[in-house]
């Protein structure tokens, strides 16, 4: 939905899932704590996930869902009560 350098306002835009079923999340002026849960649909690996923080200083939340095939993760970001975006993400070293 964002143009890139949009979504790359504060740096490389990411979303990390790490331990304990909590993450990061950064793009455009959003930066904030994600809470996931990984599941699997139709033989795929899925994440759903809720995220907390910040848009350019505003307090902001909302929720988003991504599948794995292959090395590309694509999903769906929602800000409460704002914009969603589809997004393709890829495995950075």
């Amino acid at each position: 939905m964002w143009a890139r350098d949009a979504v790359e306002l504060l740096g490389p835009a990411r979303i990390d899932f790490g331990r304990e079923n909590l993450g990061t999340i950064r793009l455009v002026a959003i930066e904030g704590s994600i809470d996931f849960r990984i599941s699997e649909r139709d033989g795929a690996p899925f994440v759903e996930f809720s995220w907390s923080g910040y848009d350019d200083a505003d307090p902001a939340c909302g929720r988003g869902w991504a599948v794995l095939r292959g090395e590309r993760l694509t999903g769906k970001l929602f800000i409460h009560r704002g914009d969603e975006s589809t997004f393709v993400a890829r495995r950075t070293p």
